[in-house]
């Protein structure tokens, strides 16, 4: 079908679709530890979550309320892993450049033994939950919703001012949860990955209208990502200098550890400085008028 036939819910199907046959593709991936497959699978999770809670109108109610639960359980046990090893490799990297004083080579081997230690853990976890009968069952729930989609009337509308008013609905919910974070106080950073989340939801809603929409919902996805990405170098700042914190603790390096919490520090503010003027350029109606 051409685009001015094609209908949300088709467009939403595929999308679904698409990312249920990434996900089922990476259990050997995961489970043998390769480069970069737990990230993969994670994002897998949360594009698949994303597009069930974003889109649930289009379905009979209540009809994907497990699969997003699971898929958040399933995400959650990625994304132990994945944040300890995107940290791991951030400390690592960091205290590799410190100065002579700081006792880099100390530190870079103290956080890589604790790298490695925590990823041995959380991996225990990882396979466990790819061997799980609830593993199981959710690539089931998702064969079956695909097999036989409990689709509303709403589902047959015309594909792209569907996806554009949804595309709106998603950068004003962004939009709030900036205007909360930038009235500062103690929840602000809290509240900066409440943003953050926003926009990653954002950003996937511009990627399922891409096929239909094109330029129009690529710019919109790209604007989208450029704020997750400052937002979540805040959020990474944010969490490396509170495990700094906590590796200091009676470590005898609190030395280097201080100067590398100070970098995590001024990190986060960067990013915050950065925020207004990559929000400026998301922020516009315009954009996400896909027609």
């Amino acid at each position: 079908m051409a685009a001015t036939d094609t209908t949300v819910g088709a467009v939403v199907l595929d999308r679904i679709a698409a990312q249920a046959e990434v996900l089922a593709g990476l259990d050997d991936a995961v489970r043998a530890d390769e480069p970069d497959a737990v990230h993969r699978m994670r994002v897998a999770c949360r594009r698949l979550r994303s597009a069930l809670r974003t889109y649930r109108r289009l379905f009979a109610p209540g009809a994907t309320d497990e699969l997003v639960a699971e898929l958040r359980w399933l995400g959650e046990a990625l994304g132990r892993a994945r944040d300890g090893e995107v940290l791991g490799e951030r400390l690592v990297a960091r205290a590799r450049e410190l100065p002579a004083p700081c006792g880099p080579e100390r530190l870079v081997r103290r956080l890589e033994r604790w790298s490695r230690d925590d990823h041995r853990e959380v991996r225990k976890e990882v396979v466990a939950a790819l061997d799980s009968w609830r593993r199981r069952a959710l690539a089931a729930g998702l064969a079956a919703l695909l097999a036989d989609p409990p689709l509303r009337g709403r589902a047959g509308r015309v594909a792209v001012p569907e996806l554009a008013r949804v595309a709106a609905r998603e950068q004003r919910r962004t939009a709030k949860r900036i205007r909360l974070a930038e009235a500062g106080g103690p929840g602000r950073d809290a509240a900066l990955h409440e943003a953050r989340k926003a926009a990653k939801r954002a950003r996937y809603a511009g990627e399922t209208a891409v096929p239909v929409a094109g330029s129009a919902a690529q710019r919109y996805v790209a604007r989208m990502k450029a704020v997750q990405e400052v937002l979540g170098e805040h959020q990474d700042a944010v969490v490396a200098a509170a495990a700094l914190r906590e590796r200091a603790a009676g470590s005898g390096e609190a030395f280097g550890y201080g100067v590398l919490y100070g970098l995590e520090l001024a990190a986060a503010e960067a990013a915050r400085a950065q925020l207004p003027a990559v929000w400026a350029r998301a922020a516009g109606r315009r954009l996400a008028r896909f027609a």
